[in-house]
């Protein structure tokens, strides 16, 4: 199913008035896509909420510095609840009814995406993970002290 459909209009010519070619426009066909995911990647500084069909081509994305907020503000679960809100609304026009959230990273975002996916009825979270990496073993340790 492709997203974009070829419809043609008349171009009229300014000389003589009349209809002299067919002029093709693309108008854009917007899919309904029944299930989505939802990443949250929440640091210690920003969160960034993107939105993706099952097949994980994008749809919305929205962060905290984009819904305006700056410096230290953005790292609040304010700023987290109105970029999950942003991208959410942006989604709207495909009729997403279920979403899989996928939580990484340490930031304060994480519990506020959360509580505001809980009060939002509009969409059914059939999935709650968290994919933050975890290191195996972490770097070398520094050298023991002498004293």
């Amino acid at each position: 199913m492709d997203t974009t459909s070829k419809t043609t209009t008349p171009v009229v010519s300014a000389k003589s008035g009349s209809t002299s070619g067919v002029k093709k426009v693309a108008k854009k066909v917007i899919k309904s896509i029944a299930e989505g995911r939802l990443y949250i990647q929440s640091s210690f500084n920003n969160t960034i909420v993107t939105i993706t069909d099952a097949n994980g081509n994008t749809l919305a994305w929205s962060s905290s510095g984009q819904c305006g907020f700056k410096g230290s503000r953005k790292s609040t679960p304010y700023a987290a609840t109105t970029a999950i809100e942003k991208a959410l609304d942006g989604v709207r026009q495909y009729g997403i009814k279920k979403l899989a959230v996928y939580l990484k990273g340490p930031g304060t975002g994480r519990d506020a995406a959360l509580r505001y996916l809980r009060t939002k009825r509009d969409f059914e979270v059939d999935l709650i993970a968290d994919v933050t990496p975890v290191p195996h073993n972490g770097p070398r340790p520094p050298k023991a002290r002498r004293v």
